[in-house]
């Protein structure tokens, strides 16, 4: 998984995530985003467009964040 997009997200679903990325990775929840680790080829689009900070590459999510991960593979 590349990118995972974490809490900030929820329920603000601010899309210009889903604008910029080039391979449409990203897709709608219920309460947020999530973006399918199988379709996103990590070129980190999205990360600097969020309005509320939430993306990160996996390996940087915050500790009290990491639920996320899960989440986001739940999701696909």
């Amino acid at each position: 998984m590349a990118f995972v997009i974490t809490s900030p997200c929820s329920f603000e679903k601010s899309a210009e995530c889903v604008e910029v990325c080039p391979v449409d990775a990203i897709y709608s929840g219920n309460e947020m985003y999530y973006i399918d680790p199988d379709i996103c080829i990590d070129c980190a689009a999205c990360e600097p467009v969020c309005p509320v900070q939430a993306i990160y590459a996996e390996e940087d999510v915050p500790e009290k964040e990491k639920e996320y991960i899960e989440k986001n593979r739940d999701f696909f």
